[in-house]
């Protein structure tokens, strides 16, 4: 995976964007020594990055989110360390962005310098076994609320189709023409499918920018 400076993942409730923001964390951390994760995501508060603590303490991530992510008090309010994914330019950073259109919110008052400073990919992270999700049309349409509250294009689409645990190889390779669909529809290149760690030496070789994901605590 090829990483801008800052890299911004988006999608709907349950597209696994959590998931996938902080296994590209570890990704990202394997090229480059000053990395961090922020967890910009300040309306949901079932999924955390900061559920992943302690793992990505000890990899030298630095995490940036609320002090009450995990918490029962959940303050829509954006931490000020925030600001050091824009200001701190030695800082390569993967950025988990809200569920939806009102989670993309928050992303308005880092829009104008990530823009400024041109050296971002702004990734949709779509899933076609999600309700809200089930078809490019749908997809797309989410894609462009989210791009509108957020106030930023998106670069790119990551497969993340899967049931759980109970995702099968056809299951994963039948969702690339879904994802291809999307790609069509909104102009936008499919840059990774995501399959769980256990399958992937099953379907590499198969699929094209295949990348593997290690399940972390309570994050679907």
């Amino acid at each position: 995976m090829e990483y801008k400076r800052i890299t911004l993942l988006c999608g709907h409730y349950g597209s696994g964007k959590t998931n996938v923001a902080v296994n590209m964390a570890f990704d990202l951390k394997k090229q480059y020594a000053n990395t961090a994760i922020a967890d910009l995501d300040i309306v949901n508060p079932y999924f955390r990055t900061k559920d992943s603590r302690q793992e990505l303490e000890r990899a030298g991530i630095r995490l940036i989110c609320s002090e009450y992510a995990g918490s029962n008090v959940d303050i829509p309010a954006m931490p000020q360390q925030m600001y050091a994914v824009t200001d701190d330019k030695s800082l390569k950073s993967i950025v988990d962005v809200g569920g939806d259109d009102r989670g993309a919110l928050a992303l308005g008052r880092l829009a104008p310098a990530i823009l400024e400073e041109n050296d971002y990919h702004m990734l949709m992270v779509i899933n076609r076994f999600r309700p809200l999700t089930p078809d490019a049309a749908s997809t797309v349409e989410v894609l462009r609320e989210i791009e509108q509250a957020g106030g930023i294009p998106f670069t790119g689409l990551v497969n993340n189709s899967n049931l759980g645990k109970e995702t099968t190889p056809e299951q994963v390779l039948a969702s690339c023409r879904y994802a291809n669909e999307v790609s069509a529809l909104c102009g936008l290149p499919v840059v990774c499918t995501t399959v769980e760690q256990s399958l992937y030496d099953r379907l590499k070789g198969s699929i094209e920018h295949l990348f593997p994901l290690k399940l972390q605590p309570k994050i679907n």
